[in-house]
């Protein structure tokens, strides 16, 4: 048995399968953790993996790029993963037909509220202007804000990392913040998670039933229309 296990150790070290494998055990342990502590917010589970891989590469002293050739496939899952939200959407969508002024004040309202403080926040940081126009669309799901990012005249990169943590913030705050403020609808939460942290809140929404996944989901896809419509004229207007 043991000879197996070393054996197989032996061919994962030379492979990029390697940190594939990693990737996938570790998350899968977060699940466990996270379940068996009720599904508490502040054990999301892609916060647990995000910081036991940082702990991981930083003690082995691995570069990203090698840890990125073995675990490509993730990311590449990121775009199946983020259609099969719609999932939710299309079992509630009599009830998304009921509400169009509801939903058009609260994405317009919410689109706004995240990116104009993302720009006014950075620019009290005293940050350049390129890395404020990567910061801008922080609520944004990742490729379409490294889109927007790059067009403008902002670093892809950092927007990337701005809005995982982004998302990793609210998935693990939101819910705990609307039980605070007392929100019980769910499309609300919904609506304010999907806005707010993208796809990351919005697979956090998915334990607070259909109706908010199924809101989350679309906010988050109307979120990234919106903001990719209004960020360009905010900030032609900010920098005039």
């Amino acid at each position: 048995m043991n000879d197996r296990v070393a054996s197989l150790w032996v061919y994962l070290s030379a492979t990029p399968l390697l940190h594939l494998t990693l990737t996938i055990c570790i998350f899968v342990l977060a699940r466990l953790l996270y379940r068996h502590y009720g599904r508490h917010s502040w054990m999301n589970p892609v916060l647990i993996s995000v910081l036991a891989l940082v702990v991981l590469l930083i003690s082995t002293d691995t570069p990203y790029d090698i840890y990125f050739e073995g675990a490509q496939f993730v990311h590449f899952m990121l775009g199946p993963a983020t259609v099969a939200l719609a999932i939710p959407l299309y079992r509630q969508w009599s009830s998304l037909k009921r509400h169009p002024l509801a939903l058009t004040v609260s994405l317009l309202s919410g689109s706004l509220t995240a990116t104009v403080s993302a720009i006014l926040i950075a620019k009290l940081g005293g940050v350049s202007d390129q890395a404020l126009i990567s910061i801008a669309p922080k609520s944004v799901t990742t490729p379409v804000a490294m889109g927007i990012s790059e067009t403008l005249g902002g670093l892809p990169s950092l927007t990337a990392v701005v809005v995982i943590l982004t998302g990793i913030l609210g998935a693990s705050v939101g819910p705990w913040l609307l039980d605070k403020l007392r929100v019980t609808n769910p499309m609300a939460k919904g609506l304010a998670m999907g806005t707010a942290s993208h796809g990351i809140g919005t697979g956090r929404a998915i334990y607070m039933g259909d109706v908010a996944a199924a809101f989350a989901g679309l906010a988050m896809g109307l979120n990234g229309l919106a903001t990719t419509i209004l960020l360009p004229v905010l900030w032609t207007w900010f920098r005039g």
